[in-house]
C-alpha cells in the first residue's frame, strides 16, 4: 500500500484517518492540502474514483461561488486554485481514493 493523506490540521476526520493508519502500522504520507494542494494528476485520479461533487467541501468558508458555475472543467479550476473547498480528509492508494472518513473502504485495501 502507498496511502497518501491529503487534510486540513484542524479536520477532525483527518486526524482519525491518520489514527486509523497508525494502529495498523501502515505508513503513509501527510499532505497538508491547504500548503501543497493535489496536483492536476492526482485530483484527476480522485475525481475518477469518488466524483467531483464529493471532492467539493459545501461547508467550507466562500465555497458557495462552485454552485454558480456552470461547467465541471470551471469548478474542477476553482478546487484546484483554492483546496481550501477540498472536502478532507482525502486518502489515496494508488488510483483508489476516499473522500472523509471510510475505514471499511480501507480495509479492502490492505488485503
Amino acid at each position: 500500500m502507498n496511502i497518501q493523506i491529503f487534510g486540513k490540521s484542524k479536520c477532525f476526520d483527518t486526524k482519525k484517518a491518520e489514527r486509523y493508519f497508525k494502529e495498523r502500522g501502515v505508513k503513509f504520507q501527510r499532505i497538508d492540502i491547504l500548503d501543497k494542494g493535489l496536483s492536476r494528476g492526482e485530483f484527476n485520479n480522485v475525481k475518477q474514483a469518488v466524483g467531483l461533487s464529493a471532492m467539493i467541501d459545501d461547508k467550507a468558508n466562500g465555497a458557495e461561488i462552485l454552485t454558480y458555475l456552470a461547467h465541471d472543467a470551471d469548478r474542477e479550476e476553482k478546487l484546484l486554485e483554492n483546496p481550501a473547498f477540498i472536502k478532507t480528509p482525502v486518502v489515496r492508494n494508488g488510483k483508489k481514493a476516499t473522500i472523509g472518513y471510510f475505514p471499511d473502504v480501507w480495509k479492502t485495501w490492505e488485503g
